[in-house]
């Protein structure tokens, strides 16, 4: 429960408490229903999840026609806003990202606002992937248990 709790929280890494979980229920029954192959496909799923959060930035902002600067600047503000809670996470690729990165090149004002909603909208979507992932590492979980 508490790594579904952190793919809305910020602060509480999710994926990785839900994959450190599954590894426990499957210790708690001595590995006799979830082996080893399961498990490591989980893990790999949860090692995917990782660069969820900062390639949707990226790739949100290149969507609405952002500069390679606004594409990086997106990435960064999703890792600085990490630190910064719920509006860090929002903010982070929109002001601290994108619309920066997009004015460093001397971009109209239309221009960065619009690099920086989609790199907020694909930082959500991101969001919705990783909630989408641990669902499917929960289910790949019980279906090898149970079968």
């Amino acid at each position: 429960m508490l790594g579904f709790s952190g793919l809305i929280l910020p602060a509480v890494p999710g994926i990785p408490l839900v994959f450190a979980g599954l590894v426990l229920l499957a210790w708690a029954e001595n590995f006799a229903y979830v082996g080893w192959i399961t498990l490591t496909l989980l893990g790999v799923l949860a090692l995917l999840s990782y660069g969820i959060d900062f390639l949707a930035a990226a790739l949100g902002a290149k969507k609405f026609g952002a500069s390679p600067r606004a594409i990086t600047g997106a990435a960064l503000g999703a890792l600085v806003g990490l630190y910064f809670g719920l509006p860090g996470m929002v903010l982070g690729p929109f002001v601290v990202g994108a619309v920066i990165g997009e004015f460093s090149r001397q971009a109209s004002t239309k221009a960065a606002t619009q690099a920086g909603v989609g790199g907020t909208l694909d930082l959500l979507f991101g969001a919705l992937l990783k909630i989408a992932l641990a669902f499917t590492m929960v289910g790949v979980f019980v279906q090898d248990r149970l079968l």
